[in-house]
């Protein structure tokens, strides 16, 4: 048995919303749980792990610019990804380091 930890964190990597579901979750439904807690931002960072229709369609109707790669699988990419502000990611696991 095993757990995760989803965090949305701000641009100091400072983490805003903290889930802790099982780890057999998918990051996409750990991110379903929390979408509505979301804060006001102009872009969301995210790994490929959180790649999908749905997801993308809920940021940019908050008006946040989704910055996901594509999944290895994705019959279509997604054409606005930038991989230069996924740098900033690096802050994320530190924040967790932090409070672990």
């Amino acid at each position: 048995m095993n757990s995760k930890l989803h965090a949305v964190c701000d641009g100091k990597g400072r983490p805003l919303i903290m889930l802790l579901s099982e780890g057999q979750m998918s990051d996409y439904k750990g991110a379903a749980l929390m979408i509505d807690a979301f804060p006001k931002a102009k872009a969301l960072l995210a790994d490929r792990g959180y790649d999908a229709d749905w997801f993308r369609a809920a940021l940019e109707q908050r008006g946040i610019a989704p910055c996901i790669p594509s999944k290895a699988n994705r019959k279509v990419c997604q054409s606005a990804f930038n991989r230069d502000p996924l740098s900033a990611r690096k802050r994320d696991p530190s924040a967790v380091a932090r409070i672990g």
